[in-house]
């Protein structure tokens, strides 16, 4: 009965105000007063004696008390104005899709090929995904993108002719599914100055029962774990003119670091993990195509990332019905609240941030220039229809920009302006309860560092000089810039 009773409620409930993202509509010019404000309150630490003002609170208004568990993320933001539009948003998150066609004319439409039949599924308790094991358990939480490494290629939006953008898992009655994930792992030693030995993960992915013939010779594979969902709608209104103001694509600073924005048909990135998309509302739209096959008024498409050489699937039957949902799989009113859910999770506020380990390892974070990228605090967009995003100060820890991080993390697949090298600065915020939340989550894009220690020492590129530096710290100063990182 639970399909039913969702929908006489979104058939009860208005329908949500399609908000843009920042990125869509012009942000007014700061007032002086504002921007002197602003300019004041982001000026960078000197006193590392005691924490900053306000930054127990990770996202200003909207942060949420810490919980005990694996609910720590799942919380509304803490000055959310509609909870009726958040439980109706998470209703929406976790509801099961089946193939149409159904009985459930309210939840079919899944597939034909798909990855996941709820959001829930790759964002389990709305928190980081896991790596696949050697084993060959490949959790639901896991991807691989495909794509020709062609920066043209990929502007166009041209993924593996037969294949399409995304290797699909899962299929419907009927269908077959693409294939399946291998993947082995070698060890990578890495020595620190004390002596001490971590051995990383160096992962190495294939496909295995391609149930479509061979992948083009010159597709590449972008193995990827769902990131956490906490704050994105404060992130979608930090004003593009900040984010642009710390580009440095030349490094004419000459500190090494040269981040760039991404951008798709015009706008700014900000989601997804190479800042391929400008908006939370694209973001939600595309994973309904991509992770599950459901038509938005975005992509209209019923059949998903099915391509031209898998002509069962084009034809398989789908769930658009005239004067049904609009039309769509996903009408437009669900979209809106999956966003409006989406843009108000609430971050969690600050842990032992007075504690002298945790200030010693701030100070630490910023003298190795860890900031330079990971961009502690940001004040948003004056809102008048997010209040709950409505001039904030929030603590982040990210440019939003795209940075080179070297070879060893390098995927090879372009997207947009993006390289094969390059990665948006992830946020920090929420990072020490990452494993509280999923246990066995993983982090960097992949999910191979087990722990923040092994993710640092994946760092290359532009960020080569951070990670050498953590490598020859003391036992007790790296012990203490861990103790910070936790603490966020």
């Amino acid at each position: 009965m639970r399909p039913i009773l969702i929908a006489f409620c979104l058939a009860a409930f208005p329908a949500v105000a399609q908000n843009p993202s920042t990125a869509d509509q012009p942000i007014a010019h700061r007032t002086p007063e504002d921007a002197a404000k602003v300019a004041a309150i982001l000026t960078p630490p000197t006193d590392f004696s005691k924490p900053e003002a306000f930054e127990a609170n990770s996202a200003g208004a909207a942060t949420v008390r810490v919980l005990e568990g694996t609910d720590a993320f799942s919380l509304p933001s803490a000055n959310i104005a509609d909870e009726m539009a958040f439980s109706l948003g998470n209703a929406l998150f976790q509801k099961l899709w089946v193939a149409a066609p159904s009985s459930t004319k309210g939840s079919d439409g899944l597939g034909p090929l798909y990855n996941a039949r709820a959001c829930q599924d790759c964002h389990v308790k709305d928190g980081r995904g896991a790596a696949p094991s050697e084993a060959g358990d490949v959790p639901g939480t896991f991807l691989l993108r495909l794509g020709l490494p062609d920066l043209q290629a990929m502007a166009a939006h041209v993924a593996d002719p037969v294949y399409g953008h995304q290797l699909q898992t899962f299929a419907a009655p009927g269908q077959s599914a693409e294939g399946r994930v291998a993947l082995s792992y070698s060890p990578l030693p890495v020595t620190l100055a004390d002596g001490t030995v971590i051995t990383l993960r160096q992962p190495a992915y294939a496909i295995t029962s391609a149930a479509y013939g061979p992948l083009d010779p010159s597709t590449v594979l972008s193995p990827r774990v769902a990131p956490q969902m906490i704050g994105l709608g404060l992130l979608e209104a930090i004003p593009e003119a900040d984010i642009l103001a710390k580009e440095d694509p030349d490094d004419t600073d000459g500190d090494g670091i040269s981040g760039r924005a991404n951008r798709v048909d015009g706008q700014l990135g900000r989601f997804g993990l190479k800042a391929g998309q400008p908006s939370l509302r694209g973001q939600s739209a595309q994973a309904f195509s991509t992770d599950m096959g459901l038509s938005t008024d975005l992509h209209p498409e019923p059949w998903g990332d099915c391509t031209t050489s898998q002509p069962a699937c084009l034809t398989a039957p789908h769930g658009q019905e005239p004067g049904l949902r609009d039309g769509l799989e996903v009408d437009r009113n669900s979209l809106d609240l999956v966003t409006y859910y989406a843009r108000n999770l609430g971050v969690p506020a600050r842990r032992n941030l007075d504690d002298p380990a945790t200030l010693r390892g701030k100070e630490i974070f910023h003298s190795l220039n860890c900031s330079g990228c990971h961009t502690p605090k940001h004040v948003t967009a004056r809102l008048p229809d997010q209040p709950e995003q409505s001039f904030q100060l929030i603590w982040p820890y990210t440019d939003l920009l795209l940075h080179d991080m070297g070879e060893g993390l390098a995927d090879g697949l372009p997207e947009h302006l993006a390289t094969g090298r390059e990665w948006r600065t992830p946020p920090l915020w929420g990072l020490g309860l990452t494993q509280q939340v999923s246990p066995s989550a993983g982090f960097l894009h992949d999910g191979r560092a087990r722990t923040i220690l092994e993710a640092i020492l994946w760092h290359g590129g532009e960020a080569e000089p951070q990670r050498d530096a953590v490598i020859n710290l003391a036992p007790e100063d790296r012990a203490a810039l861990l103790s910070f990182l936790e603490s966020l």
